[in-house]
């Protein structure tokens, strides 16, 4: 009896080895990386009207054609995006859930910019952001809608405890993130020091900083910002790279800022003194 549980529990086992693998390896299917940004109408549609690109819009076999559906499946040809039909329980296994009302978008996996390349390209005095710890897309994508609105080089982001450019993201970032080189990193501090030998000087943002924003001259100085999560601040190895840190000064009254808000005064400090 025990033997053959063993041979059932090895089979299962292997057969979900087998179907990972098969995933893994089909280059069609974008799936495994968080790819189905809309599962549902709402978002969908959403997704379709913010141009976040795709690589096809499916739908179930024989989903109802209401407003919702119609529109995406509009969109989606306005956009020549394929569009695909499968069974609903097909739908079921792309999606990882049911509650998909028959409709789900695949996105592309969004293109990084290598942090050298990102450095080559940038201009002199140049203005790059790191974000560490920032593990809400929406704040990301804020951020490099805010980059892309003062000037900056690019937005650096490590692979790991940070958001990565989703769906959300760059939905967030208002169609910036499709101008403004995004550099995924494995290690942060590495490219802390790979900015500073650059030319950089590295202004870490904090709420405990060493000075505050308006004692900074940065008007002709290439900058490397990097700002920290909103609850705990940088890192303690990042901070120790950082040639400064510094605050912004608020009301009592008001704890902290998030990291798009904080990292926009920032950018628009630094703008405004290279603009005089």
């Amino acid at each position: 009896m025990k033997e053959a549980i063993f041979v059932i529990a090895l089979g299962i086992v292997l057969w979900i080895i087998a179907f990972v693998f098969a995933i893994v390896m089909n280059a069609d299917s974008n799936v495994l990386w968080i790819c189905v940004i809309g599962a549902g109408k709402n978002s969908v549609v959403e997704a379709l009207r913010a141009k976040i690109p795709a690589k096809e819009l499916v739908v179930a076999i024989k989903v109802e054609l209401d407003e919702k559906i119609s529109e995406a499946i509009r969109l989606a040809k306005n956009a020549d995006l394929p569009i695909k039909e499968i069974p609903r329980r097909a739908l079921d296994d792309l999606t990882g859930f049911s509650n998909h009302q028959g409709i789900a978008l695949v996105i592309k996996p969004f293109n990084y910019t290598e942090f050298s390349k990102l450095i080559a390209n940038a201009k002199k005095p140049m203005m790059l952001i790191g974000l560490d710890s920032i593990t809400d897309p929406h704040n990301l994508g804020a951020v490099v809608r805010s980059a892309a609105a003062f000037g900056a080089d690019g937005v650096v982001i490590p692979e790991r405890r940070n958001a990565a450019m989703t769906g959300s993201a760059w939905k967030a970032s208002a169609g910036a993130a499709a101008r403004m080189p995004i550099s995924q990193v494995t290690n942060l501090v590495r490219s802390i020091e790979d900015a500073k030998k650059a030319g950089c000087f590295v202004i870490g943002l904090d709420a405990d900083g060493d000075t505050t924003l308006a004692k900074m001259n940065l008007a002709t100085e290439s900058v490397f910002i990097v700002v920290g999560s909103e609850g705990k601040g940088l890192s303690r190895l990042v901070r120790e790279k950082c040639d400064l840190v510094v605050s912004i000064p608020m009301q009592s009254s008001v704890e902290s800022l998030n990291a798009s808000v904080a990292t926009a005064i920032v950018m628009h400090q630094v703008a405004a003194e290279r603009s005089k």
